[in-house]
């Protein structure tokens, strides 16, 4: 798998998460979110995007993200993540 390839998928993917509302992520808890992309090289990655509560129900979000090409990277694949609160802001940015 190429790393870089693959990061920078991931990140791409992710972009479009990070425009979401608070309000439409939460239609997300627990629902995981699957796609596969083919990058430059002719691979193809699958993507998972999960959202869970990041501590309590009510509270902030986290999105978590990844990537693998469905090799032995698939047992750990590269990921990238962020946290949302209720009142629009990315924590920890």
């Amino acid at each position: 798998m190429d790393k870089a390839e693959a990061a920078a998928l991931l990140k791409d993917h992710l972009a479009a998460y990070r425009l979401r509302s608070y309000g439409e992520l939460l239609k997300l808890l627990g629902k995981p979110q699957v796609a596969e992309l083919r990058g430059a090289s002719g691979v193809t990655y699958q993507l998972e995007v999960e959202v869970h509560w990041d501590g309590r129900p009510g509270g902030a979000v986290h999105v978590l993200g990844s990537i693998d090409d469905g090799g032995w990277r698939a047992f750990r694949p590269l990921s990238d993540d962020f946290i949302l609160a209720p009142d629009g802001r990315f924590i920890g940015e």
